[in-house]
This record gives structure tokens, sequence and C-alpha cells, in this order.
């Protein structure tokens, strides 16, 4: 028998297909021209299934489902462990006048979130300065780098719906869990109220720049790591896998963020 909260979960994610039968519809005559960007919550790292293993691009990652959902012409640039420096060097070459679509997650690898992680892993360690260094480049140079990148992005595709996602808060805030029972609750708060930041700053900077930010944390609400139903991995092997949306957070949470965004 399926559990009620992972049916519920299903039924949302069936839902988003619903939502784009118009442009699947219009896309049979007039391709939608999509082109996905950023960083290892866009790849589709995390889900364990990867046809490009070095960028761990996944076709379990919500950049795919919606491509699909849409029958877009799609290329897949996002891509594990870039930065905003990666994303202006590498990714930017698909777009052109004629880009509809565009999606990116960037900024969490460029303030040492990783590091403030890892950390927090740390049996009797105190990850305190780990995450204060984080926040304080999310405030003193996140906000020049996001400028950069998406500036570049409306000049390289100036005709393009932007979609800004964010990052979903990683714990529950309650309970800890895995053989370490790491981090421990007061940690996993600090790093909530990071995220919280985090998402203000790039919620911020996407909207000065005219794009849609898309906020997925309520979707990953009840599913966070040590929740019943995880839609994110705790820790894992490959360690790459840690602390990314697994196929679940890309098909019923990220996915339907962006399906409701774009209707």
């Amino acid at each position: 028998m399926i559990p009620a909260r992972l049916a519920a979960a299903a039924l949302a994610a069936t839902a988003a297909f619903a939502l784009l039968p118009a442009a699947a519809a219009h896309a049979e005559f007039d391709p939608v021209r999509y082109v996905a960007l950023g960083d290892s919550y866009s790849s589709g790292t995390g889900t364990g299934d990867y046809f490009d293993p070095a960028c761990r691009r996944s076709a379990r990652a919500y950049p795919q489902l919606l491509a699909d959902g849409l029958n877009a012409e799609f290329t897949f640039e996002a891509c594990s462990g870039a930065r905003t420096a990666d994303l202006l060097s590498t990714q930017l070459g698909a777009l052109d006048a004629e880009t509809d679509i565009v999606t990116v997650t960037i900024g969490g690898n460029d303030i040492g979130w990783a590091d403030a992680v890892k950390a927090c892993l740390t049996p009797l360690a105190d990850c305190t300065d780990e995450i204060e260094d984080s926040e304080r480049l999310v405030q003193l140079q996140l906000p020049g780098l996001l400028d950069g990148a998406y500036g570049a992005i409306a000049n390289r595709a100036p005709n393009a719906d932007v979609y800004v996602l964010g990052y979903p808060r990683l714990f529950n805030g309650a309970s800890t869990c895995g053989a370490l029972r790491q981090p421990s609750v007061a940690e996993q708060l600090l790093m909530n109220e990071a995220a919280d930041r985090l998402a203000g700053v790039i919620r911020n900077k996407a909207e000065e720049h005219d794009f849609t930010y898309v906020d997925v944390r309520r979707a990953f609400e009840g599913h966070a790591i040590c929740d019943d139903v995880a839609y994110l991995n705790g820790l894992a092997y490959p360690p790459s896998e840690s602390y990314h949306p697994n196929a679940m957070g890309h098909q019923n949470g990220y996915y339907p963020a962006i399906a409701r965004a774009i209707v």
C-alpha cells in the first residue's frame, strides 16, 4: 500500500503535468526553445542516474521534466559544482534572441555552503563560524556576482522569460537521523536561517533584473532530511549525492513549482 503522504506527493507531480498542455500543443508548430543553466540543483545531482557523469546531468532533473512537459527544444547546460564564473564562461553559448525560456539555480557554490555543511557534520564540532562565513559572503559578495550572471543572461537572451529557482531548506529543524546524528537541531536551525537569507538575496537580485523568482522552500516543507518522505538526500555514498534533492525532490518539489510559475 502506498503511504498517504507519498501518494499525495505523486498526485501533486501529476497535476503539474496538466498545467502545461497549451504550451506543449503550441510546441507542435513552433517549439519552445528552453535552456537550463546553473549548478547541481539544476543538473540533477542527487538523483543517482546521470547521462552526463562529468556534470551529473540527469533525465530525472526538473529541467528535463519541464522540457518534456513543454515538448521543448531543449539545451541542458547546468553542471554540478558550477559557480557564477562557470556559468559566465561555459554555459551561455546556447542563449540567443530566439531563446524563449531560461531556468537557473546559481550562487550556492559561491558562498562556501558545501564547506559549512561538511563542518556541521563533524561530531563534537561547532560549525557556527562556517555558517557565519557563508552568510557574510551572501551579504557582501553574492549580490555583485548575481548581477553579473543575471545581466549576462539578459544580454544573451533578451526575449526570454527567465526563471530563477531558489534552494530549499535542508533540514526540518526538529530531529536528527543517520549514524552520526549530525548536524544537531541547533545547527539545523542556523543553517535554515542562512538558507532564508540566501533566498532573500537571490529573490531581490532576480526581481531587479525583471526575472521571475521561484521559491521552492514551501514545496519541500515536510520533506526535508530526516522527514518520513524526504525530497533531499542526507549523508550518502558517493558523497556527491549528499544534501541534494533526490528524484522525488525534482519530480514533486522543483518541477511543480516551475510549472506553476510558467503557467
